[in-house]
């Protein structure tokens, strides 16, 4: 496999993905970001993206009710150090990794497939068919 190939992301990238993704929810959860972008609004950590080499972690975030995700996004890269430190308590690892904030579209794209998998057309061509077209010709004979 070349460089350029993504693999499939290993047991341990996953577990570690997962702990920082409980701690950082648990961190917001209780309120210790005082930066003002988060004043009444509340984000979910949908996912943590962790680097194979553990050194570097994406956390994809959705605001509560939807909304602009910009200022929180500036937010999060604002309080990462904040953050980091915090995982450094919670999260048994030899280094904590570098954190990048984006937002998560796939909620989006869940609704845009669930849109066209409604539609006219396809619901037309996902319709029941005909008994005489399922059994095919000369069936009968």
């Amino acid at each position: 496999m070349s460089r350029g190939e993504s693999r499939a992301p290993g047991q341990r990238q996953l577990r570690v993905g997962e702990e920082i993704r409980h701690a950082l929810a648990w961190i917001m959860e209780r309120g210790e970001l005082r930066d003002p972008a988060f004043q009444g609004r509340v984000l979910t950590i949908t996912e943590v993206r962790v680097s194979p080499d553990l050194r570097n972690a994406t956390v994809f975030v959705v605001p509560l009710g939807g909304g602009d995700v910009r200022p929180l996004l500036e937010g999060l890269g604002r309080a990462q150090p904040f953050l980091r430190h915090e995982l450094a308590k919670r999260v048994q690892l030899r280094t904590v990794p570098r954190l990048s904030f984006k937002e998560d579209d796939s909620f989006d794209e869940a609704s845009h497939i669930d849109a066209l998998l409604h539609s006219p057309e396809v619901a037309r061509d996902l319709g029941p068919r005909d008994e005489d077209e399922e059994e095919g010709p000369d069936h009968g004979a």
